[in-house]
């Protein structure tokens, strides 16, 4: 068979898009005729990357893309048909392939909207349908969700780092995790807070600015560097960037400055200069000092070189007069942590007979592993002045008390009355039996809104060194409900 690496995979069908035990545990089910009983799962993560105090939700309108695509084509069932299990016998019976042939997703499924800032154990999805249908979409949906809410979150990160009048350019494409990686690593830095991107597919498909200077290649296939930006100038000039270090970057500068002043004599200005390497303060200090003292206090200094929200923290502290960042690879490819852990966990399963809900636990030894129950919804709290003080995660199905009280599901003997009445629910309906019932917010608006949501939690649980820990907590009924779940579940084994 001859390789198709990138027009055979991106086709039509991305339903095998799964880990085989989706599959195997699909046909499971439905040996055991237990296909159509309805279930609830909910995916999340339990702690935010990055050792912060939130993330960034993105990844939805990836996710809901997939969803509304989710059918096996003639090509995928030919494929399953022709898997062997040990003895070489198929590993799925004909009436197996036939049953998932007509398929159709008819799930409810209600999630966070994208760019809202959440917390370890808040559900980011809840799917609630057929037990077939929920189990088989599991994987695909943690591989969307989990990625672009990781670089979402660590484009945040830098944002805070940069703060709000300094420009983010995404520059990582060459350093990202192939095709697919990049296009979505840079979808969800713009909507963590990034600015453009040098990534021209992405402006293409996403509306996201692209940004681009020149590389050194450039200044090396001319005899000199001032030759190099005289000719780039002329093909640009109006939008001409300089890279000054190929060769000695404080005379870079100087050569700029000279194609500056005879731009601007042509009725035309310098839009920059870029660092891409050596000390990043120093040079920025003096290449700001050359070019206001030449008259151009307006051209822009971009940095790039490994940059992330430490090492921005750091140049800003030590003075550095940089006023557009380039991050590529520590942010596209999430750089101190490669990934988010984020996991779906079934939560409840109608009984047999229909009559009620049978809930689901996931024990471990550590609390922090054991799973939560229910129906799940996450209320957050605000205070007077508008911003966020706790989150609650309580159980649809169950009836709530006049006096809600928020339990740390770590520590039990750490309780919070709830004083505030105005709150707003997280989880919003997306898919009602499988017919998308919500009009996705653009790019644009998700990026703006996750912007808003960062900027409205305490500075204390932005900062980047052991940041103060937001109170998330169950309603204490679903925190009792759970413990008597664990009693029961848990051997008891004799002293």
């Amino acid at each position: 068979m001859t390789e198709q690496p990138l027009s055979g995979l991106y086709r039509p069908s991305l339903t095998l898009l799964t880990d085989l035990y989706q599959l195997t545990m699909a046909y499971g089910y439905w040996r055991q005729g237990m296909q159509d009983r309805e279930a609830v799962f909910h995916l999340y993560f339990r702690k935010a990357p990055f050792q912060g105090g939130y993330a960034v939700a993105a990844g939805l309108a990836y996710a809901v893309d997939w969803l509304e695509n989710l059918r096996f084509s003639e090509d995928d069932l030919t494929y399953l048909g022709s898997l062997r299990g040990s003895k070489g016998q198929p590993l799925f019976e004909q009436g197996f392939l036939d049953y998932l042939r007509e398929l159709r997703f008819t799930c409810d499924v209600d999630a966070v909207a994208e760019g809202t800032v959440v917390f370890g154990n808040e559900p980011l999805l809840r799917i609630q349908g057929p037990l077939i249908q929920a189990q088989l979409v599991e994987t695909a949906l943690l591989t969307l969700v989990n990625f672009q809410t990781l670089i979402a979150t660590k484009a945040a990160r830098i944002r805070e780092a940069v703060g709000p009048n300094d420009q983010i350019l995404e520059f990582g494409l060459r350093r990202a995790q192939g095709f697919d990686g990049g296009l979505s690593a840079t979808r969800a830095a713009y909507l963590g807070g990034a600015d453009g991107t040098s990534n021209v597919l992405a402006g293409q498909q996403f509306g996201i600015p692209v940004r681009g200077t020149h590389a050194h290649s450039w200044v090396m296939a001319f005899e000199g560097e001032e030759e190099a930006f005289e000719k780039y100038a002329a093909a640009f000039p109006d939008d001409s960037v300089f890279l000054v270090d190929t060769y000695d970057t404080l005379e870079g500068v100087r050569n700029a400055i000279k194609v500056a002043e005879r731009l601007r004599a042509e009725g035309h200005e310098l839009g920059g200069i870029r660092l891409d390497s050596g000390d990043l303060t120093y040079l920025s200090v003096q290449a700001r000092k050359l070019l206001d003292e030449a008259g151009f206090p307006k051209v822009r200094i971009v940095a790039s070189n490994d940059l992330d929200e430490q090492l921005v923290t750091a140049l800003k502290l030590e003075g550095a007069r940089i006023d557009t960042w380039g991050i590529g690879t520590k942010l596209v490819t999430a750089y101190d942590q490669p990934a988010l852990g984020g996991v779906y966990k079934l939560a409840a399963m109608k009984k047999e007979d229909g009559s009620g809900w049978q809930y689901s636990i996931k024990l471990s030894e550590q609390i922090a592993k054991t799973s939560i129950p229910g129906i799940l919804q996450v209320r957050r709290f605000f205070g007077p002045d508008g911003k966020p003080v706790a989150d609650m995660l309580y159980n649809t199905a169950e009836s709530l008390p006049e006096q809600l009280t928020i339990v740390d599901p770590l520590d039990a003997t750490r309780r919070r009355p709830v004083q505030s009445s105005e709150f707003r629910e997280l989880l919003e309906p997306v898919f009602r039996q499988g017919r998308r019932v919500l009009e996705l917010p653009t790019l644009a608006e998700s990026r703006q809104k996750a912007r808003q949501e960062v900027t409205a939690l305490d500075p204390s649980i932005r900062r980047f060194l052991n940041p103060h820990t937001y109170p998330v907590g169950l309603e204490k009924g679903l925190h009792d409900f759970r413990t008597q779940l664990i009693l029961e579940h848990r051997p008891q084994r004799p002293a």
